[in-house]
């Protein structure tokens, strides 16, 4: 068996390995399990591995960060994938990136399943994630319980995934919003969504106050400074679909109609060049917090007055 992990996530770099291991488990508990690192991994070395045991029995074995590897290993590899071992499943892991592209693509020539592993960058499937992954634990979820999930926890998926599994223990297997405001209040209340609502309707006092208190408990600067981003993004989206029902809209916009609604609500005294200057703004954060600025809490109290003063200037004008 031939295995493509193709990503860089690693919670499902990590759970496509262990699928491999565990169906190789089911049909021989005592197969062996290896894991070697490509750029360490020298051709004789892959030989001695891969060479049939005199005891029998099947093993897996799992080749990390492919893209890594040198050229005479790619080489040996791929000659490999051409008669595999049927006792034997090789899983490669690769970041998926253009670095090794000819190796990843001629095993897939060989005939290897690859397994998608890549970064979920879009709300939209970090979302999808959480409700896949309550369902995988044999409960259900709606879309506004899948966002506020996303707005207490942020968007680490392990942090997602052990979120997901401890609502799971402590409920029905019915998760709603109400359902997850009540176990995670005290999170939600600080997350970095809490200061941007605040941002963007232009109400500066709680805007400053819940970003303090972030900070205090430790929230870190950088899931802020991306809600105060995303806020801006929606806004400018949903104001440039124009006025609509948020049901028929959710479809083109590929957001929740709650989430429409909201930015609905929120860019009332919004006017596109005062957006345009908001998204400056909440570029110019990013780039200070994520960029190693010396106080990353003064960038974002900044973007937050930035964004008060696009607001009210363009909607006067």
């Amino acid at each position: 068996m031939l295995c493509l992990v193709s990503g860089d996530e690693e919670l499902l770099v990590a759970r496509a390995v262990a699928d491999v291991t565990a169906l190789a488990r089911a049909s021989d508990p005592d197969t062996d399990v290896r894991e070697l690192e490509a750029n360490s991994l020298l051709p004789s070395e892959l030989d001695e591995v891969l060479s049939p045991s005199l005891f029998g029995g099947r093993r897996v074995l799992v080749v990390r960060n492919g893209q890594d590897a040198k050229k005479d290993l790619v080489a040996a590899l791929l000659r490999y994938a051409q008669e595999p071992d049927p006792e034997v499943s090789l899983v490669v892991t690769h970041a998926g990136g253009a670095k090794g592209k000819a190796f990843a693509e001629g095993l897939q020539a060989a005939g290897a399943k690859v397994l998608r592993a890549a970064k979920l960058t879009r709300p939209k499937d970090r979302a999808e994630f959480v409700r896949d992954e309550i369902r995988r634990l044999g409960g259900k979820s709606t879309e506004d319980a899948a966002e506020a999930l996303l707005s207490a926890v942020g968007n680490d998926l392990r942090e997602l995934a052990a979120a997901c599994s401890q609502l799971m223990a402590d409920t029905d297997g019915r998760v709603t919003a109400e359902t997850v405001n009540r176990y995670y209040r005290g999170r939600a209340e600080v997350s970095g969504f809490t200061v941007a609502d605040a941002a963007m309707v232009g109400d500066v006092p709680a805007a400053l106050e819940a970003l303090r208190w972030a900070l205090q408990v430790g929230v870190d600067p950088v899931p802020i400074a991306d809600a105060l981003a995303d806020g801006v993004r929606t806004v400018a989206r949903v104001a440039a679909a124009g006025r609509g029902n948020p049901y028929q809209l959710a479809s083109a916009l590929g957001m929740p109609a709650w989430k429409i609604e909201r930015a609905q609500r929120q860019g009332r005294g919004w006017t596109p060049e005062g957006l345009v200057d908001a998204m400056r703004a909440a570029a110019d954060c990013n780039a200070a917090v994520k960029g190693g600025s010396d106080d990353r809490g003064y960038a974002l109290e900044a973007a937050i007055f930035a964004m008060s003063a696009a607001r009210k200037a363009e909607g006067t004008r």
